[in-house]
């Protein structure tokens, strides 16, 4: 999934600033109001997923943690709303609500009225991909389009917080500021899906007030071990193609980052792909929970401002979504400062 410049060359993307909005407040675990409400197997999955906190932001919107993290990178690159060429939005999976449109407000709210805005999903934390290729097939086709903003907010989608038997969400607002150079080069992506797993994971609302949203597995065995092991086929093929593609071996990775579920679901990424993953993906896991598709690139500006890597060095980027979506991204660092 290459996108070639008009002259047959790969388009360069690169991120050129990033931030986010971390809630300061982060509830435990244990204190979470759904837990009460758990039978105790529940209870017992719930404390072995390796979150010890979850940030909460109880006083702003999708939208507004969301432009924090925007503005926060237009200001650490020097670039104003107003010269913005696009804005990606990738969409809440719940939106506050229905018709009305996200994207342009975030972009009315930044006053990026010049900015060709509109957004992607549909594949969870995976969706962060097709903004990426978005971005990247801008900056190839308009040499006068100079930087495209993709921005996402985390918040769940049901009142609870705990995903059974997967994670518990928190709250993030993520930006990143895309243009042809940057401290982070994106060098390629690799990317499938399977809509066999289209509705394995659900929230019935039309015929229930907001209060009583659930998300319910229905097939909580196919979860657990039939899209475990297709996870493991897919994530080595892609992986194995995507190095065999760059003519590169593990010994060319300095690292790798991935989506924070649990700390199973780390150790299974380690085991499938026979990795370590950086340190600091258990940390942030630990530490704010599943961001959903800001997880990734967070795990990997906190190993950059922990002075984890350095310039030259390649990480591949893992996510994964059980709608079923897996992603592989590979990046390299440049001259690095820190901007997050």
């Amino acid at each position: 999934m290459v996108t070639t410049s008009p002259g047959g060359a790969p388009a360069p993307l690169a991120v050129r600033a990033a931030a986010w909005h971390l809630p300061e407040h982060r509830v435990p675990v244990g204190e979470l109001a759904e837990r009460e409400g758990l039978d105790r197997e529940r209870r017992t999955v719930l404390a072995g997923l390796g979150i010890d906190t979850v940030a909460v932001d109880t006083g702003l919107g999708a939208t507004a943690m969301a432009e924090r993290a925007c503005r926060g990178a237009l200001a650490r690159a020097g670039v104003a709303a107003q010269d913005l060429g696009a804005l990606v939005v990738v969409e809440s999976r719940a939106p506050e609500t229905l018709i009305s449109s996200e994207v342009t407000r975030l972009q009315a709210r930044l006053g990026a009225d010049r900015a060709l805005a509109f957004g992607v999903g549909g594949l969870g934390c995976v969706s962060l991909g097709p903004a990426l290729l978005a971005a990247r097939g801008l900056l190839a086709a308009d040499p006068d389009l100079h930087h495209v903003l993709v921005a996402h907010a985390s918040t769940p989608a049901t009142p609870g917080r705990y995903r059974h038997p997967v994670t518990v969400n928190g709250d993030a607002g993520q930006a990143l500021l895309l243009a042809r150079t940057g401290p982070v080069r994106i060098l390629d992506l690799v990317q499938e899906t399977n809509g066999a797993h289209w509705d394995l994971f659900r929230v019935d609302y039309r015929d229930r007030p907001w209060e009583q949203w659930r998300e319910e597995c229905r097939d909580l065995p196919g979860y657990s071990f039939r899209l475990a092991v297709e996870t493991r086929n897919r994530l080595a093929a892609l992986l194995a193609g995507l190095l065999k593609r760059h003519g590169l071996d593990r010994a060319d990775v300095a690292g790798y980052a991935s989506h924070n579920l649990s700390a199973g679901g780390l150790r299974f990424l380690e085991e499938s792909l026979d990795v370590e993953l950086l340190p600091e993906c258990r940390e942030n896991l630990a530490r704010y929970g599943h961001l959903g598709p800001n997880d990734v690139l967070l795990n990997l500006w906190t190993a950059l401002a922990n002075r984890r890597l350095a310039e030259g060095d390649r990480v591949v980027l893992v996510n994964v979504s059980p709608v079923a979506a897996w992603n592989l991204l590979l990046v390299e660092i440049g001259p690095w400062e820190s901007t997050a």
